[in-house]
């Protein structure tokens, strides 16, 4: 379908998809292999000024915003969703600065992010709370002084961490309430007090990093606080209402790869004498696939666009993108790999990693049960409000 991009927006998916089919697509299968960062793309990437793209001129970037991130995003995906998230990941801990930063810190860390000199990570999950935000443990204590902040505690599951070099953290400034009670901080990654766990051994998105956040008496300056205290609830919950049509598109991406591997492969294929793609089983099924997958981008580019345009409230409209989108991606996928048969269940083919890769897009973010929560709060409410 056309989605009516513009001049700057078809340069930008001309350019991913060049860097995904050239530079990605032949070292998927060592980084999923062996787990190591593709610091190597990364750059690659970074010389395509791929990392600006929805990141402010007066901050180096090009001005664009969720609709080319999801563009960059979709491409790099189709080729490996691994690699493709270390990049994405990136502007998920870089929209709370875009969002809630002051002009000094968007000057002092907007520029190296948009030039992809660094990478950028965000820290909210930890191993009391994953879909139950409010329940962070990590707490952040003003010094006498007022000059800074104590961050004590560990978060878990961090794309990017130990990797990135700009984190931005959600800590809890005043336990007594609850989720009001959270604020957000930029930490660097050479802070005092700031340190890594193992990297974690995943099912898929292997090529990305994921790692323990750990705080102890680390001494972060007042000034690294975004916003006010007490907004960091906020602030999350805003940066994902920016970010999900990013996982969203993620997740077209790796549907997209599986189907045209399906398709293929099923011209290629032969039983009984002729072409499987020959049969109405396999037909219907390559049928339903993409139709899947063309309904899924429809909504991202939607969803992507309404943020783009300025609503504020996009929660319901981004859930449903990264809700639809990612189960897209697990039922597409898995069917490849039927497609593929016996051949699909074997690592000597790819179908198989974009299975595994498809899966992570249903759980990060907000699970989709949450995602289906999200959905109907919204739903309810805006039908309070017709009365």
């Amino acid at each position: 379908m056309d989605y009516l991009f513009n001049e700057m927006q078809v340069m930008i998916r001309d350019i991913a998809r060049k860097i995904a089919d050239e530079k990605i697509r032949p070292v998927a299968a060592h980084h999923d292999e062996t787990g190591e960062f593709p610091w190597d793309i990364m750059k690659i990437v970074a010389d395509s000024d791929l990392f600006g793209i929805y990141i402010d001129e007066q901050y180096g970037g090009m001005g664009g915003g969720c609709t080319e991130l999801a563009i960059a995003t979709e491409e790099l995906s189709k080729a490996c969703g691994g690699i493709a998230v270390c990049y994405a990941a990136s502007a998920l801990g870089t929209y709370p600065i875009i969002l809630y930063g002051n002009d000094e810190q968007k000057k002092k860390y907007l520029p190296d992010l948009a030039a992809g000199k660094k990478l950028a990570a965000f820290g909210l999950t930890e191993p009391n709370a994953g879909s139950d935000a409010g329940a962070i443990e990590t707490t952040a204590t003003k010094t006498k002084d007022g000059k800074y902040y104590i961050l004590n505690g560990t978060k878990q599951w961090i794309t990017n961490g130990g990797e990135a070099e700009i984190y931005t953290v959600v800590a809890m400034t005043d336990k007594n309430k609850g989720a009001r009670g959270a604020s957000t901080f930029i930490v660097e990654k050479d802070t005092p007090g700031f340190t890594f766990g193992k990297k974690e051994d995943k099912m898929g998105i292997r090529a990305s990093a994921t790692r323990e956040l750990i705080f102890q008496d680390c001494k972060v300056p007042k000034e690294n606080l975004l916003g006010r205290e007490g907004i960091g609830f906020i602030v999350a919950m805003k940066t994902f209402d920016m970010s999900r049509p990013g996982v969203a598109a993620q997740a077209v991406g790796i549907a997209a790869g599986a189907l045209d591997h399906a398709v293929k492969y099923a011209r290629e294929r032969e039983q009984f004498g002729k072409p499987i793609s020959a049969f109405q089983g396999i037909q219907f099924m390559l049928a339903d696939m993409a139709t899947k997958v063309e309904a899924a981008r429809a909504l991202v580019y939607s969803a992507a666009r309404m943020i783009d345009a300025g609503h504020d409230k996009a929660a319901k409209e981004s859930a449903m993108a990264k809700l639809f989108a990612s189960d897209v991606a697990m039922e597409v996928t898995t069917d490849a790999v039927q497609v593929f048969g016996g051949y699909g269940y074997m690592k000597e083919y790819p179908v198989e990693k974009y299975m595994r890769d498809a899966k992570i897009t249903q759980i990060y973010e907000g699970t989709n049960q949450i995602q289906r929560s999200i959905i109907a709060t919204n739903l309810i409410k805006e039908s309070a409000g017709k009365k």
